[in-house]
């Protein structure tokens, strides 16, 4: 089963949007009156828009109408935050991989649960470098389903056994293993220790290793 394609995460894997994420959370807690730490928004990563909401609330119960309006609210800051993002914002090392694996011949695409996956690539300047780029738009369930990957695959023209993910959270790798997919978790063992690969950062990334592995 060689490996025809690489999927990428987008947030903690291209680029950090993730401090932007707890500012705008932030700000809508203080608003709400509403205690939200790190850690709390450390719950929300990979997670659909309205399943982060539903953890923030922690319990409480609002109207339809109320969600949709505080997720509108909570993007809105988190445009005010990312609206300067460029290149100098990626990943240590993610561009050398990505053109590493260009030089291979082997298809890219990007998996992200964010609705604003398209803005962000395109403000980071790398759009031209993916065959494909799927988003929290396109998918009616959330990791760890499986769809988001299942339909980048179906987007690529490449079968899941042929793929490989790069993640950086629990809920992304255990989409992509349900999705019949290799995976590289990025972080520690306690968060993507179930993945194929691991490593610590996207710099020590072995794409010879990885591939070797996978012509056995």
């Amino acid at each position: 089963m060689n490996i025809k394609a690489f999927i990428f995460d987008m947030d903690g894997v291209i680029t950090d949007t993730v401090p932007y994420h707890y500012e705008s959370w932030k700000r809508l807690s203080e608003e709400e009156n509403i205690p939200f730490t790190k850690e709390d928004n450390e719950q929300l990563l990979g997670r659909s828009r309205l399943d982060s909401l539903r953890i923030f609330l922690k319990g409480k119960k609002i109207t339809p109408h109320r969600e949709a309006e505080m997720l509108e609210k909570k993007n809105q800051y988190f445009h005010e935050l990312i609206k300067n993002l460029n290149e100098q914002d990626l990943i240590p090392g993610i561009k050398d991989l990505l053109l590493a694996i260009r030089k291979l011949g082997l298809k890219l695409s990007v998996a992200s649960s964010s609705k604003n996956a398209k803005f962000i690539i395109s403000k980071l300047g790398i759009a031209h470098l993916f065959d494909c780029i799927i988003d929290g738009n396109l998918v009616t369930k959330a990791k760890p389903e499986p769809e988001l990957f299942l339909k980048t695959a179906d987007c690529i023209a490449v079968s899941p056994c042929n793929c490989i993910v790069v993640e950086d959270s629990a809920a992304g790798v255990e989409a992509a293993l349900r999705a019949n997919m290799k995976v590289i978790g990025i972080g520690p063992e306690e968060r993507v220790g179930k993945a194929t690969f691991r490593y610590n950062n996207i710099k020590e990334i072995n794409l010879t290793e990885i591939l070797h592995a996978n012509q056995n």
